[in-house]
């Protein structure tokens, strides 16, 4: 196919979904159902459009699916406004680390004692599906800056965390598999590895978004410079915190999450310093954005809406190529080599069961304990770890493998969330409202 046929495709699927995207919303469907459906008929089993395979194009889905967990992953931490003593951080970073360490013990046992893998192969799989989804999540993501819900808080705060988390989960199966080394002093080397990747990414992540935050309304404010280009600022906030954290051999992933959080904190500090000193208003309707931008009280919300808006957008382009390839390359996966019945247990058994004992004595209600458990969605996040094992010497049998199986999973996650998450989360708030 040429650029044209290609361009008349996307153009016609973006169209379809900005127009449906409402009536999306109230029924049982997801878009992401929608992208996977065009990637499928696009493939050799649907309108035969392309002929497109993972293990040929492993390199460059990487890279994609990495751009859109970051951009993801930094929208993930906008929304999240709430100070480190707010105590639904507890519930989050339960989830983050234990019900996810959960979730890779078991994962890696059920697939040696039931689907053969070896120790490391296992280990790797817990990696690979250990992490849930910031890019397909968005519908239980917290709503907006007010936004006190738990569940949506430990979801969003959860699958903002764990793409980092189980980054050393990955390493560890690639150095069990002899494909990286597992530290310059064996298991201290990579303890303290993992220690100091948390510690710097989270240093780092902390120290440029409140810096880059608190310069650019110290601009505004003071001298009415650095207005406008607010997608260049997330951008660059995402570059550089990405970057410099992986120079500092610090989880990036982790830094990009708390960079946004961090950014977030500055404007809701600075919007209520303002709110109890400035006496002028405002009409946000009227105002024109040079106004807003500048305002003592309206700038700092302002930036921050801007940021989050873009990223939003960004993040929806970014899903929709993803999950289209995703659908597009299914058709060349060993599907013989999947197994069903791990994808059951992790859905039904393995997720609900961590989240329970993870979030145990905690402040969450038991409904809240039951949704959480059951929207542990996989999707990118698992999918790029995958692609990352695959470009670093993955052996093309197991490789092979690992895709069917960790597909299976995103696959069905995609499904059966996408299908249950409207109507589940119509009756959860019905629920808070009748309390």
């Amino acid at each position: 196919m040429g650029v044209a046929s290609w361009a008349s495709i996307i153009g016609v699927l973006l169209i379809v979904v900005a127009l449906s995207d409402t009536m999306l919303s109230r029924l049982p469907l997801s878009v992401s159902m929608l992208y996977l459906l065009a990637g499928v008929l696009g493939s050799p089993v649907g309108l035969g459009l392309t002929r497109f395979t993972l293990s040929e194009h492993a390199g460059g889905l990487e890279l994609l699916a990495e751009g859109l967990i970051l951009i993801s992953l930094f929208t993930s931490g906008l929304k999240m406004s709430a100070g480190l003593s707010d105590g639904r951080w507890w519930a989050t970073v339960r989830l983050a680390t234990l019900s996810m360490l959960m979730t890779v013990v078991a994962v890696a046992a059920f697939s040696v004692w039931v689907v053969g893998l070896s120790i490391g192969a296992a280990v790797l799989l817990g990696g690979i599906l250990a992490p849930t989804d910031p890019v397909l999540a968005s519908e239980v993501q917290v709503n907006g800056a007010e936004d006190r819900d738990r569940l949506r808080f430990a979801l969003t705060g959860e699958a903002g965390l764990n793409d980092g988390t189980a980054y050393p989960v990955v390493a560890l199966g690639m150095a069990l598999l002899g494909l990286e080394r597992l530290g310059s002093h064996g298991w201290l080397g990579f303890g303290l590895e993992v220690v100091w990747g948390v510690v710097a990414g989270v240093g780092i992540g902390i120290a440029l978004g409140a810096a880059i935050g608190t310069l650019v309304l110290y601009l505004r404010r003071t001298h009415h410079e650095a207005i406008g280009l607010d997608n260049f600022l997330a951008l660059g906030l995402v570059g550089v915190t990405y970057g410099v954290s992986t120079l500092a051999h610090g989880y990036g992933f982790l830094a990009v999450f708390v960079a946004g959080a961090a950014l977030r904190r500055v404007e809701r500090r600075a919007t209520d310093a303002a709110s109890s000193t400035s006496r002028t208003v405002v009409d946000p309707r009227t105002a024109t954005p040079e106004k807003l931008a500048t305002h003592p009280k309206h700038g700092p919300s302002f930036m921050a809406r801007a940021i989050l808006l873009f990223d939003e957008q960004l993040e929806r382009i970014g899903e929709l190529a993803v999950v289209v390839l995703i659908g597009m390359l299914l058709w060349a996966v060993s599907w013989e080599s999947a197994s069903w019945a791990l994808v059951a247990a992790l859905l039904l058994v393995i997720r609900p069961v961590s989240v329970a004992l993870g979030l145990a004595g905690s402040n969450t209600r038991p409904a809240q304990r039951v949704m959480v458990g059951w929207f542990g969605i996989r999707g990118v996040g698992s999918f790029y770890y995958l692609t990352y094992a695959m470009n670093r010497g993955l052996e093309p049998a197991l490789a092979e493998q690992l895709i069917a199986l960790t597909l299976s999973v995103v696959v069905t996650s995609m499904v059966v969330h996408g299908i249950s998450v409207t109507p589940l989360m119509k009756l959860y708030e019905g629920h808070k409202r009748a309390r």
